[in-house]
């Protein structure tokens, strides 16, 4: 009997066993599977899962962060950014906000090891019921905003199926967080976190988001402000403040109450912020703010090239890039400019009262000149993607008024609503005058002011750099350089006179008879200096026929000048265009001495941790003499000196208290281009003044001309410069001669005091002691 119940239990022992087996297998199984799947989604098994953070990127994470732009005086002018972000470190993030952020998305951050189990459960069983939540903790959320675990390019191959990419993303993330958790202590998991997070409104990252919302720094934060953008956190856009306020109301309040539930407030304290409405300080940051903006478009379009050949992102890196702008000449050369521009700009709408600027030669109305321009737009070529060639739509479209914002004059925010059809506004920006200036060390290369235009926001083109347009009288010093270099001296004597120039070219035989500004010719021998100085037209263009004007252009070319010249008898009246950027180049090269410096604006570019990736030295090199660079120094002084020097308006400003100044004005025959090229002991700067096409101008000499339009600007510049005594530059003659002079330059007599610029008068004591001299013709 006994032995029957030992035969009946036994069989029922083996099949507990071979279930008990089976369970351990199953469970050995399956934990070897996890294993091997956890491996595999971390080691691209076959590139079946997409790559996963490496351990370099783990210890040394990278979030596209903004590139800052710096003045030699240490202001930050500008950024470049498609995130814009700047990292803010822990001690300076308000404990308010962290406690919000804890409160909010993840109560027992500081007790789980990157995953959160029971928020799992949690997610799990929401699920279940129909009640979907989230469970990432924050490390894991940080997992996914640095690595961009979700993106196409971190997809394997299983990525690409439905379903199964969504686990697979979430194990990197799993995976991720707790390997940050190793390596990184919870301080500064909250600190990547914040500064990597999207606020919204073109904020990324703590430091931005306060600023833009509130207009504090993080570590500033009040209780309700930093419930707000903890709030923002989980839709920017929908809890956004400033486009839908109450839903960051209440969202706001949501995050005060959990930070009362867990005890980071009293309830009491919650309930009263609560009934607070949210006060903004908004202001959304781009690329376009601060001053300098359109030398930031110059440095941006340089750095480009730059960070493709040294491998860097201009846009993500991070980079400290420090230039040779000074802020406080930026400054006083912004205000020059929109001053004078101003003042002129009232003069020209009277000057054109009643009639539009925009003429032929013969000063009549070009017809259709707006609707042939428009046609040149952006706005046009849209229009034209959108309607065909339905003309009829496309014109309807041209002429129906709308409400918009532009640019004026009238006030001191330099705009205004108006409504207009597109066809109005292009004519009403027409009439608008613009001007261009930079200032440059002659010395070191470096640019110490840009100011490309007269407002950037409404007029993105620079007129530095990118604009190019005739130098009129301002060219005329490069055929004076050319004959000085090659033998001749300032006091040697041309007589002013009706002349016509004969020459060939392309095979054809043509005649060139050039006028003096004012039509009259005194018929009597003119020194060079006197003729560079009152501009005379007749003296230049027998000078360039003597040295020849391919040696003109030659000698232009020596000292900077990049742009294409015509090889014309005309060339040194300016008939060829230029940049302000070049002219002040060259210009630079009489006071170094003959050595012509490039003109340079960075002077040094760290990476995002202050370590220096490049330095930027002067480029130089020797194109002249001493002695030509001095008696160049010596004939720019003539445009003050000389009786009817044509840069004598220049006594209207507190210039000269044992000062020297050297200047060339410069205007095309028919007014469309004014400009001022001066000349002190430390500084060049070169002016431009004119309509953006060059049939938009005054009619009248006496209101058109360099010495009008652009010469203002530099005097009441200049001003500034010696009045602000932080900046150091003092009034002061030029260095004298380095080395021995062979040639005679003392050969006029130094105007002591202020004298009319009057181009008509005639010294008469001076043309007869001239008919004593020798001259040239």
């Amino acid at each position: 009997m006994l032995q029957e119940q030992e035969i009946e239990q036994a069989p029922k022992k083996s099949i507990y066993k071979r279930i008990t087996g089976f369970i351990w297998k199953f469970f050995f199984l399956g934990f070897a599977a996890v294993l091997l799947y956890l491996f595999s989604v971390d080691n691209n098994l076959l590139y079946l899962f997409g790559s996963s953070p490496s351990l370099d990127k783990l210890e040394n994470p990278r979030s596209d962060q903004a590139s800052e732009l710096y003045t030699a005086d240490g202001k930050l002018i500008g950024k470049y950014f498609q995130e814009n972000r700047s990292p803010v470190p822990y001690k300076k993030i308000s404990p308010k906000l962290i406690e919000a952020l804890i409160a909010t998305e993840d109560v027992r951050f500081y007790e789980h090891a990157g995953i959160d189990p029971a928020a799992i459960m949690s997610a799990v069983y929401g699920a279940f019921k129909g009640d979907a939540r989230g469970a990432s903790t924050i490390t894991q959320q940080l997992a996914k905003n640095l690595y961009k675990t979700r993106t196409d390019d971190s997809k394997g191959v299983l990525g690409h199926i439905p379903g199964a990419n969504i686990v697979i993303s979430k194990t990197k993330e799993w995976l991720t967080a707790i390997k940050l958790e190793q390596r990184y202590t919870k301080e500064e998991i909250l600190a990547m976190y914040l500064n990597t997070v999207d606020f919204g409104s073109n904020s990324f990252g703590v430091k931005v988001a306060a600023k833009t919302f509130f207009n504090v720094s993080p570590d500033s934060l009040k209780i309700e402000e930093a419930a707000v953008l903890v709030g923002l956190l989980k839709a920017p856009t929908y809890y956004s403040p400033k486009s839908n306020p109450q839903n960051s109301t209440r969202r706001r309040n949501t995050v005060l109450a959990q930070m009362a539930k867990y005890n980071y407030l009293p309830k009491a304290t919650a309930d009263s912020l609560s009934k607070l409405p949210i006060v903004l300080d908004y202001k959304v940051e781009s690329h376009y703010d601060g001053p300098a903006t359109y030398f930031r478009g110059a440095v941006a379009d340089y750095l480009k090239e730059w960070s493709k050949q040294s491998g860097y992102d201009l846009y993500r890196d991070g980079l400290k890039i420090y230039t040779t702008i000074d802020s406080r000449m930026q400054r006083h050369a912004e205000e020059a400019m929109q001053n004078q521009m101003r003042t002129l700009q009232r003069r020209f709408d009277n000057h054109w009262k009643g009639k539009n600027p925009w003429v032929d030669e013969q000063n009549n109305e070009i017809p259709g000149f707006i609707e042939e321009t428009i046609k040149r737009t952006d706005f046009y070529k849209r229009l034209k993607k959108k309607h065909g060639n339905d003309m009829a739509a496309i014109n309807r479209e041209l002429n129906t008024p709308r409400e918009m914002m532009v640019f004026t004059w009238e006030n001191d925010s330099l705009e205004k609503k108006v409504t207009m059809t597109p066809l109005d506004s292009l004519a009403y920006y027409k009439h608008f005058l613009h001007g261009g200036m930079m200032t440059m060390d002659p010395f070191s290369g470096q640019i110490k002011a840009w100011v490309g235009g007269i407002n950037f926001k409404y007029f993105k083109y620079d007129h530095v750099k990118q604009a190019r347009r005739q130098p009129g009288s301002t060219f005329k010093p490069f055929v004076y350089v050319a004959a000085i270099d090659n033998g001749y001296s300032p006091c040697d004597k041309i007589v002013d006179k009706r002349i016509t120039i004969k020459y060939v070219e392309k095979g054809e035989r043509k005649e060139w008879s050039p006028t003096n500004a004012d039509w009259q010719y005194t018929g009597a021998p003119m020194t060079l200096r006197r003729g560079m100085g009152k501009s005379v037209n007749s003296v230049t263009a027998q000078l360039t026929e003597i040295i020849g004007w391919e040696t003109v252009v030659k000698y232009a070319h020596r000292l900077g000048i990049t742009s294409p010249l015509e090889n014309v008898p005309s060339i040194g009246l300016g008939p060829s265009d230029v940049s302000i950027f070049e002219m002040v180049g060259a210009y630079s090269t009489f006071p170094n001495q003959g050595f012509h410096t490039n003109p340079m604006f960075i002077t040094r570019i760290e990476d995002r941790n202050g370590n220096l990736i490049h330095q930027f030295v002067p480029k130089q090199k020797k194109v002249l003499s001493e002695e030509t660079a001095f008696l160049m120094m010596h004939m720019l002084k003539g445009g003050i000196e000389e009786p009817g020097g044509t840069s004598q308006a220049l006594w209207e400003y507190d210039l000269w208290k044992g000062n020297e100044i050297g200047g060339k004005t410069g205007t095309t025959s028919n007014h469309s281009d004014g400009w001022f090229m001066g000349v002190t002991k430390d500084l060049v700067t070169g002016v431009w003044v004119g309509g953006e096409d060059r049939s938009i101008h005054f009619r009248t000499s006496s209101m058109g001309e360099g010495s009008k339009t652009a010469l203002p600007v530099f005097g009441l510049y200049m001003e500034k410069i010696y009045q602000d005594k932080e900046l150091g530059y003092t009034m002061g003659r030029f260095p004298g001669p380095v080395v021995k002079i062979n040639k005679k330059y003392n050969c006029t007599t130094v105007m002591p005091r202020r004298v009319e610029a009057d181009s008509t008068a005639i010294d008469t004591d001076s043309i007869l002691e001239e008919l004593n001299g020798t001259s040239i013709l």
